[in-house]
């Protein structure tokens, strides 16, 4: 008998236990790990809802599940040596920014396929907390720059809105678009906002304010 055919045979005749435990014990092992896990989870889940400041080990644990498994959806589009930073938002969301690839295609027209790949993400990652952590995915900035536009495009629209004395009404926007603009405008005295219409043409109305 040569020595590969020696090594097979070893293998196959080796308990995956390696006879230390049987397979109750190994059970319980399993079981031990995922209650240690929902003990983990269940922690930051009561500093989460008593408005405490998470610390930094706590923060790392909830990115790191949210990466994990941003990279198993993004492993369905064939993009796995992509890069994804991870920083916190200016309203204490979780924000992943996907770099490197062929990611265009995720993007979508306005970026429609970036919100869906996004509401997917975060359904999973609330489903794993059992509790709802804000998180934004971004792609190499486009968010970003699409929330200066934005705001940019907010400021314009009260400016127009007050010169004129009327309402101003812009582009139709997604959910999220049209809370960048309430919230660019929200310490302006001087212009009101809010939403008119129905999906997917739902849009903010920019009002000046008589005083």
């Amino acid at each position: 008998m040569d020595d590969e055919q020696e090594v097979a045979e070893d293998l196959e005749d080796t308990d995956p236990t390696d006879g230390t435990a049987t397979d109750e014990e190994s059970d319980a092992v399993q079981g031990d790990a995922t209650e240690s896990a929902d003990d983990e989870f269940a922690v930051i889940r009561e500093h989460y809802a008593a408005n405490k400041q998470l610390t930094d080990d706590e923060l790392d644990k909830v990115a790191d599940v949210a990466v994990s498994y941003l990279r198993q959806i993004l492993s369905y589009f064939g993009e796995d040596k992509v890069t994804i930073d991870e920083y916190d938002g200016d309203e204490g969301e979780l924000i992943l920014d996907i770099s490197g690839g062929d990611l265009a295609v995720l993007i979508g027209r306005h970026g429609r396929t970036l919100d869906a790949l996004q509401m997917v993400l975060s359904s999973l990652f609330s489903s794993n907390l059992k509790f709802h952590y804000p998180v934004v995915v971004d792609i190499e900035g486009y968010k970003n720059r699409r929330k200066e536009k934005l705001q940019n495009l907010a400021r314009n629209g009260a400016a127009r809105a007050k010169r004129q004395g009327g309402r101003v009404s812009l582009p139709p926007m997604n959910a999220y678009e049209r809370r960048l603009v309430h919230l660019a405008l929200v310490d302006d005295e001087d212009v009101a906002t809010h939403s008119e219409g129905t999906e997917p043409d739902r849009h903010v109305v920019i009002t000046a304010v008589k005083h």
